[in-house]
């Protein structure tokens, strides 16, 4: 369990990993056809965070690895609209150009920059009831305000299947600053890999070979 002092939001990694029920999701044929649609069907799952959101979510990336090769699948468990906690997006934020002109420090320093505060500033609210299911670019800027103090949401992160040395490299980097950043022991719990059929071991395999590499990674960063 991640729970920052000074957070509103406390977060479970592993969270799908923990129950064979929950592990079961990434059998699910409609999720894998949308996955599939969009980085291919032999993809790569990443991993998963469960969360409970008491406050607001400033603008932020979840990360500014290239392109289009990683994204995040998020289940919203409560229904969330503009005012109530849903997630807000910029559209084109994820884009190169934005990524270099749109930074988070920026939105996040709106009174001065603009003269409004962050929940003002134009964007695409993405309301949702529990059941829909919500798909975006790593790089996507996006925020929530507005919420209750009772807002659950779990999600999936996941990324193309690597196969040039860059691509892998990108691989290595991600676990580096996603997994073991957060002190994640493993890059999946037991019971995912336990449970898992030769079809979920697709989504299971590279992200498990590489994940020495990004703990090797990790502590030369920190030597």
């Amino acid at each position: 369990m991640f729970s920052p002092r000074g957070s509103n939001r406390t977060s479970i990694f592993h969270f799908i990993d923990r129950r064979p029920e929950l592990a079961a999701l990434l059998d699910h044929p409609g999720l894998l056809a949308a996955i599939g649609n969009l980085l291919g069907d032999d993809f790569n799952y990443m991993g998963s965070d469960g969360n409970y959101f008491t406050g607001e979510t400033t603008w932020h990336r979840d990360s500014e690895m290239p392109g289009d090769a990683f994204i995040k699948m998020a289940f919203y468990l409560d229904p969330v609209a503009h005012d109530t906690g849903s997630l807000r997006v910029m559209p084109g934020s994820h884009l190169d150009g934005g990524l270099r002109e749109w930074r988070e420090e920026t939105f996040r320093d709106s009174d001065n920059q603009w003269g409004m505060p962050q929940s003002d500033l134009p964007a695409v609210a993405l309301e949702s009831e529990p059941g829909d299911v919500l798909v975006f670019n790593h790089r996507l800027m996006h925020a929530s305000f507005g919420g209750s103090k009772a807002r659950r949401m779990f999600t999936f992160n996941l990324s193309r299947r690597a196969r040039t040395r860059a691509e892998l490299n990108d691989l290595v980097c991600y676990g580096d600053t996603h997994g073991c950043d957060f002190g994640q022991a493993e890059p999946y719990g037991p019971v995912m890999i336990e449970t898992a059929s030769p079809a979920r071991h697709v989504h299971l395999e590279q992200y498990l070979k590489y994940w020495p590499a990004s703990v090797a990674r990790q502590q030369a960063r920190k030597a």
